[in-house]
């Protein structure tokens, strides 16, 4: 196991470490982004996995950008390793969305979106008006259920599975399989099969 993922390796451990690095320890910070490094990278790969074409951000990229938002941040408010990944979804998200209404402002014409709400990563490719619709419908969920918003934001654009959505949200996995049922079939009356 690489030194990133080790938790209990005689180090301070993942709390500690954010307790520190909101303290403004900025050794604690670079420890922090090192032993997080990994999840971080297989959370950005989840989102760009089913990405094509050479416009997408880069999984390092995405991983950066993110971490540098969220410690840029006047205070980091991660609490644990789940709190920290949970946040970490909802900042690459944010730069995934920025990255594309930059990219597509001028596309953006009108026209329905097919949208297929299935499990897993939303495509980040050339088709980022999908992210974007995904995200102004996410806007409007969570406008009216805040919950129901975090466990989308997480499954989408995190690719969390259900045990670790319920984990960072400090709810039951069966509360977040009801969350998911509900703002999917919400989510497809919003942005409709065609």
């Amino acid at each position: 196991m690489s030194p990133i993922q080790v938790e209990g390796d005689g180090r301070r451990d993942t709390t500690q470490l954010l307790l520190e690095a909101r303290g403004g320890d900025e050794p604690a910070r670079v420890a922090l982004f090192e032993r997080l490094y990994g999840a971080l990278r297989e959370l950005a790969g989840r989102q760009l996995r089913r990405r094509s074409g050479g416009g997408a951000l880069q999984t390092t990229e995405l991983v950066h950008e993110a971490y540098l938002k969220l410690c840029d941040a006047s205070e980091l408010t991660a609490t644990d390793r789940a709190h920290f990944l949970a946040l970490s979804a909802r900042v690459m998200r944010q730069v995934l969305v920025d990255h594309f209404r930059a990219g597509v402002a001028e596309k953006r014409g009108g026209g329905a979106l097919r949208v297929e709400l299935e499990e897993g990563a939303i495509p980040v490719d050339d088709r980022g008006e999908l992210v974007l619709a995904v995200d102004d419908a996410l806007a409007r969920l969570a406008a009216q259920s805040e919950r129901a918003g975090r466990v989308v934001e997480l499954k989408f654009f995190g690719g969390l599975t259900e045990p670790e959505i319920a984990e960072a949200l400090g709810v039951s996995v069966r509360t977040v399989s009801s969350e998911w049922r509900k703002a999917r079939a919400w989510l497809w009356l919003e942005l409709g099969p065609g």
